[in-house]
């Protein structure tokens, strides 16, 4: 499997919905140019971008905008079904489990899990908060795909080590942590701090 920048796949993902929103409106193909503007990028980085993985539209004649979209979809995974679970019952955790986009997405959430008696057999969305206690147990059973981490810091890494234990192979981690785990697992980490001081620095030098 050839290796693909980070950066290449996410810019992946944004001329997805790009795409999806040309095809709502009915518009039949679309530019490397128009896809560039959308995209904050140059009409150069969108053919690189979409060259990694074949041959796409013609000169002078763009991308059809239906067959792009499959293409990407297709290059992103999702066009399958993966199981997620989502680990901490907060109001992080609570919110994901019921955040609608992700299924339509294929991203389907199948449990929510807990260390805290009080959360654990009461409601997050439509679950009912397992207890971590049981995880190893239930993957084994259900299989998930991914796991979502909405716990405290100090928590993450022996959870992750757990779920290595159990299987998965992709996490998402929403809590501001160093994480070590072996090479074949895939970890993303959402720092909301860095993304505000991205903001504040935005706002700051602005002219």
């Amino acid at each position: 499997m050839k290796r693909i920048a980070e950066s290449t796949v996410r810019r992946l993902s944004l001329y997805l919905r790009f795409l999806e929103d040309f095809e709502q409106r009915g518009q039949p193909t679309i530019s490397s140019d128009e896809l560039a503007r959308r995209g904050g990028t140059t009409s150069a980085q969108v053919r690189k971008d979409l060259s990694f993985f074949g041959s796409f539209g013609k000169r002078g004649l763009g991308y059809p905008v239906a067959e792009l979209t499959a293409q990407i979809r297709e290059i992103l995974g999702l066009g399958r079904e993966w199981k997620v679970y989502i680990i901490g019952a907060g109001k992080i955790g609570a919110a994901l489990a019921g955040y609608r986009g992700f299924r339509d997405r294929g991203f389907v959430v199948i449990a929510v899990y807990d260390t805290d008696p009080r959360k654990v057999g009461h409601p997050a969305d439509e679950f009912s908060v397992r207890d971590m206690g049981q995880l190893e147990r239930d993957a084994a059973r259900e299989k998930p795909d991914i796991a979502v981490l909405a716990i405290p810091a100090e928590g993450v890494q022996p959870t992750v080590d757990r779920l290595v234990k159990a299987g998965f192979k992709a996490i998402l981690n929403f809590a501001p942590a160093q994480i070590q785990a072996p090479a074949d697992v895939t970890i993303r980490t959402v720092n909301m701090a860095l993304e505000l001081e991205g903001l504040s620095y935005a706002l700051s030098n602005r002219d």
